[in-house]
């Protein structure tokens, strides 16, 4: 139940209706008696900026979720940022301090990564291709840079995107092999759709699915559905995979010590959501 005394979490985003962090968190807070509460607010681009700073001047704001399509704007607006959030050039969580000021972090690809790790995936010298050089792609690549992979090939439309990702994980990890290329996943140890492709039955595959090996894993970002048509066609090859909601499993504890609030695993996320 929200009251006056409830401390609120927007989340951020446009289209709003398929997010999932709500039925994760809400849940989460009802069981251990937690008066906060995740409310999805719906903004447009041209209007994100005006609404950020607006949402922080609530009294009882806790902090703000960021998803698609604002997670490299938000990067521009704050005032203090984590390293991750300065390598991927991308921003999913922003909290005020006391001192009025915006400051912000990026849980996205730590997120994948842990899930990658609780799957058995070895991410040390591996070679990676991420589609998709977003906010959430972004994220992903300075997290796997991180874990010790050894390339990762990029592909985004948005070939200013893709250069400046190349140039901020060359400017922290110099030894890390960083190429632009086709969504080709031959050759590759792990590939990962960082683009939206397969949030509707209509949508193309982000790759040819048929170049992929079984022993390739293959990442999922896309939440709207569990099991995309990417990872329907990895799984019949025989693929490991991992599906977008895994990530947020693994990443909300993140968020929750970020905003400091109660901590909580994912195991006991999974068994208190409401997804259905």
């Amino acid at each position: 139940m929200i009251r006056g005394t409830t401390r609120l979490i927007a989340h951020l985003g446009y289209p709003i209706d398929p997010v999932k962090a709500p039925m994760i968190y809400n849940p989460y807070f009802e069981h251990h008696r937690i008066d906060a509460a995740v409310v999805p607010m719906g903004v447009e681009a041209r209007d994100f900026a005006a609404v950020l700073g607006a949402v922080f001047r609530l009294t009882n704001i806790v902090g703000a979720l960021v998803t698609m399509p604002h997670k490299v704007t938000t990067a521009s607006l704050l005032d203090v940022c984590s390293d991750e959030v300065r390598t991927a050039g991308s921003c999913n969580a922003v909290r005020r301090r006391e001192d009025g000021s915006l400051v912000g972090d990026m849980f996205d690809g730590a997120g994948f990564v842990l899930g990658l790790r609780r799957k058995g995936f070895v991410c040390e010298g591996a070679r990676c291709l991420v589609v998709g050089a977003g906010g959430v792609g972004s994220a992903i690549a300075a997290a796997l840079a991180g874990a010790g992979v050894k390339s990762i090939a990029l592909f985004d439309l948005d070939e200013a995107a893709s250069k400046g990702l190349r140039r901020r994980l060359a400017d922290r990890y110099p030894g890390l092999e960083v190429t632009f290329t086709e969504p080709d996943p031959a050759g590759h140890d792990l590939v990962v759709n960082a683009t939206p492709l397969g949030m509707h039955a209509e949508d193309a595959l982000p790759l040819d699915a048929s170049k992929l090996a079984p022993s390739t894993f293959v990442g999922e970002v896309v939440m709207k559905q569990e099991i995309t048509p990417l990872l329907r066609a990895a799984r019949g090859i025989g693929c490991r995979t991992q599906v977008g909601t895994d990530m947020l499993f693994e990443q909300i504890p993140l968020y929750l010590k970020f905003f400091g609030l109660r901590d909580a695993g994912p195991e006991e996320l999974r068994a208190l959501a409401r997804l259905a």
